[in-house]
């Protein structure tokens, strides 16, 4: 294990003898096993694989529990003993442990009694990616990083933009130049420089890792990746404690690059073998894409976990990647727990946002609008027999994809201040 630090040294490190407060070991290729030491790198250097985060879980065990995670912060930060942070004086806005709401009525319409949404869009810049960037950032500042970029579809250059506000650093993020205005304008807002690039995201993201190679910046999702992505486990450590420390039978995951699939997956493998969870039974873990860019969808479909890319057609933009770095990965990992991975349609996931909005009172954007139309989806082909428990990952607000519903609702014109106009327009409503 060249570079990689002895239990030892990580012990040596966590009672103060140096930077490191965390149980890292260091990081490990998925693909090949080879080792690496903890640096700001994604790839094996060997295999060109992805990189993990690898644990002492024996030291982990030694000391965590149910009862030292409730005793923790209400923030994602109750989780440090399984993240590449540890969890003391950290920059933060409150992320994480947000609610699992028992979704009765959207449940009641789909036939699903059990149906629990994780709702993202409460966290401080409404979607999940606060998780993953308030770890990423963290990590960063103590491994010397100045500048925090990223490649973004909108939600992460939200969120990188916030963070490094609050950590008094400076923020780059490179978009799509036809992103949607409101993520702009909610990037810019926080005094981030943006950097619009002409293509899709899949060009952005491989512009970054070519300036990753040039510049002495932490870009978030490529070269501080194994650590950012780690966040992505603290939704189903929540999901797990919220639903009284159990795991539910399935969850149901928008895929983009698929990097949050394959994180959810390693989060139940964490509670179950360190046994914080009171079933130790694997869920089902179901991905959901839209059909304008469902290249993961489509090899599930043809029995390879060969992904093909395509180009991206869709009004689901934050996860429209023509290229998922992890969509084989998502594919080996649903048909493994007996999930699946399907897609829908452009009106269907409009139709899933405002099913949301309607039943529930929760606004999603689009790639929420993409879980619930997959979900309506597959309770309408009879996957499920009712009692199952099903969670279902709602990862962005609304506000953010307004103009995906803008004009479908017509109020009609304006009516006298008047009593007499009032009953008039009730009666053509048929409410009077």
């Amino acid at each position: 294990m060249s570079g990689v630090p002895s239990v030892d040294e990580v012990a040596h490190s966590r009672s103060g003898g140096a930077r490191d407060d965390t149980f890292v070991i260091g990081l490990r290729c998925r693909a090949c096993g080879q080792e690496h030491p903890q640096v700001a790198s994604h790839l094996c250097e060997l295999c060109f694989g992805p990189l993990e985060v690898v644990y002492d879980y024996e030291a982990v065990r030694a000391v965590i529990s149910r009862k030292r995670i409730e005793a923790g912060p209400p923030t994602l930060w109750r989780y440090s003993d399984l993240l590449p942070v540890g969890g003391g004086d950290v920059v933060s806005l409150g992320e994480g442990f947000t609610p699992l709401i028992h979704a009765r009525n959207l449940g009641g319409e789909l036939g699903l009694h059990n149906l629990h949404l994780k709702d993202d869009t409460q966290n401080p810049t409404n979607s999940f990616k606060d998780r993953v960037v308030s770890v990423a950032i963290n990590w960063a500042l103590r491994n010397g990083f100045t500048t925090i970029a990223c490649a973004s579809t909108g939600n992460l250059a939200n969120a990188v933009a916030a963070y490094a506000a609050r950590a008094g650093v400076r923020a780059v993020v490179f978009i799509p130049a036809d992103l949607e205005s409101q993520k702009i304008a909610t990037t810019a807002v926080f005094g981030a420089t943006i950097v619009p690039v002409a293509g899709n995201y899949d060009d952005v993201n491989r512009l970054c890792t070519e300036l990753a190679d040039d510049l002495d910046w932490g870009f978030c999702n490529i070269n501080l990746r194994p650590y950012y992505s780690e966040g992505s486990k603290t939704l189903t450590f929540e999901t797990a404690e919220q639903l009284g420390w159990r795991l539910p039978d399935e969850i149901v995951i928008p895929v983009a690059s698929g990097c949050q699939f394959v994180k959810h997956r390693k989060a139940a493998a964490e509670l179950i073998d360190l046994e914080l969870v009171t079933d130790a039974t694997v869920p089902r873990f179901t991905g959901a894409q839209a059909l304008g860019c469902s290249p993961v969808a489509s090899a599930f479909a043809r029995g390879t976990d060969i992904v093909e890319p395509v180009r991206p057609n869709t009004i689901a933009r934050s996860i429209a990647i023509g290229n998922p770095s992890d969509g084989g990965d998502v594919v080996r990992i649903a048909r493994q727990t007996g999930g699946v991975v399907e897609s829908v349609t452009e009106e269907e996931i409009v139709e899933g946002i405002e099913l949301l909005a309607a039943t529930e009172g929760i606004f999603t954007e689009t790639a929420g609008g993409v879980t619930v139309a997959v979900l309506r989806k597959l309770a309408r082909q009879g996957r499920w027999e009712g009692h199952e428990t099903i969670a279902a990952y709602i990862t962005g607000h609304g506000l953010k994809t307004l103009d995906a519903v803008s004009g479908r609702h017509a109020v009609g014109q304006p009516i006298d201040p008047k009593r007499r106009s009032v009953k008039q327009r009730l009666a053509e409503l048929g409410l009077a």
